[in-house]
């Protein structure tokens, strides 16, 4: 129940990002937290939209909803996090195949969460930056079915941009919570089978997303 509720939370936030320009090129033209407002919006208004079930007009507006989530994460970074000290022995062509199936993964599961998204409230608490300025956390609190849940977005700064790097719910991490159930497969087979399940949940929620149908527990 508490990874559902953690996947729902994440899935249905944690691409809530833009890139924006690190301190030491570039001043950026929104804070960490204010771009993260203007992202929730701009995504919002994409879902609420009534061609969102027109299966004439779903596909274009999906596709919008993609294109933001792709600028949002450093999936390299998020991959080689997620999956531990076993990202040594992946080949490069390897790498370059499971950033691609674990980026589609992400987008699909946000886009399949945020289906279910019902108006709840997201309240900005906090933001802290490194010392150096090249790390920064939000803060944020989720109020669902009245209960509120602290969700927390770490970003790091690569080229001249910030991404996503972690989400932490309730203290706990995206990262090592994907990490547990990849070491699992990792451990009773090899990177290529491990690529090959991510490859195969992404496309499944992929087609049931296009369709508007539910996704299967």
């Amino acid at each position: 129940m508490k990874n559902s509720l953690i996947l729902l939370i994440v899935t249905a936030f944690v691409c809530s990002f833009l890139l924006i320009g690190t301190p030491a090129q570039a001043a950026p033209s929104l804070s960490p937290t204010d771009t993260i407002k203007q992202a929730v919006n701009e995504v919002m208004n994409i879902m609420k939209q009534p061609g969102i079930t027109d299966p004439a007009v779903r596909p274009s507006l999906l596709k919008k909803i993609q294109n933001l989530v792709q600028n949002m994460f450093d999936f390299e970074e998020f991959s080689a996090r997620t999956v531990g000290p076993q990202w040594r022995n992946f080949t490069p062509e390897q790498k370059k195949r499971f950033n691609t199936a674990f980026a589609d993964l992400l987008r699909a599961l946000y886009i399949e969460k945020l289906e279910g998204y019902n108006g709840e409230q997201v309240e900005y608490t906090g933001e802290i930056k490194s010392t150096k300025g090249d790390k920064a956390e939000v803060q944020t609190s989720i109020l669902i079915k009245d209960k509120r849940v602290p969700v927390s977005y770490r970003m790091l700064v690569k080229g001249d941009v910030w991404r996503v790097y972690d989400v932490l719910i309730e203290q706990m991490s995206l990262v090592e919570n994907y990490r547990g159930q990849f070491r699992d497969i990792i451990a009773k087979g090899n990177p290529e089978q491990l690529i090959q399940r991510v490859e195969a949940k992404a496309e499944e929620i992929r087609k049931q997303n296009a369709s508007g149908l539910p996704t299967k527990e």
